[in-house]
């Protein structure tokens, strides 16, 4: 069955679930973002595998595709960012608030490369929609 057949056949109360890390900088004036192999900038993390926590899934997203070690995760998420994702899915991004062992990111099929951002940097390069989205909600 091809992507957009399971698109439209896609139960109207589903949501694909992602947990995704907000790492700071040292100043908190900037957050962490991945250049993904498609050409878009986006927040370290990804989507969950049933049974798993958020916890879980964020610390294995992060350790597969960054090759990066979670050491803490907020017992909360601080942001909710509900909308559709590239292929027209409901998405539902859970951003916790992360400290990483360090950043000696290695680069993936999936992630190529690693830059903080300040909120106001984010509409000067090609980003998720949930990446605007949490840059419009840190500046309020």
């Amino acid at each position: 069955m091809d992507t957009k057949t399971i698109i439209e056949n896609l139960p109207t109360t589903f949501y694909r679930v992602s947990a995704k890390a907000l790492v700071f900088s040292e100043d908190k004036k900037k957050f962490l973002v991945v250049l993904e192999d498609n050409g878009y900038w986006e927040l370290p993390g990804g989507g969950l595998d049933f049974p798993e926590t958020p916890e879980e899934g964020l610390r294995r997203e992060v350790k597969e595709e960054l090759g990066l070690t979670i050491t803490d995760i907020a017992k909360q998420p601080s942001y909710v960012l509900i909308g559709n994702n590239m292929k027209g899915i409901r998405s539902v991004n859970l951003v916790y608030e992360v400290k990483l062992k360090d950043l000696n990111f290695t680069p993936s099929d999936e992630c190529l490369e690693i830059k903080f951002i300040s909120p106001e940097e984010v509409g000067t390069i090609n980003t998720f929609r949930n990446v605007k989205e949490l840059a419009t909600l840190m500046n309020k």
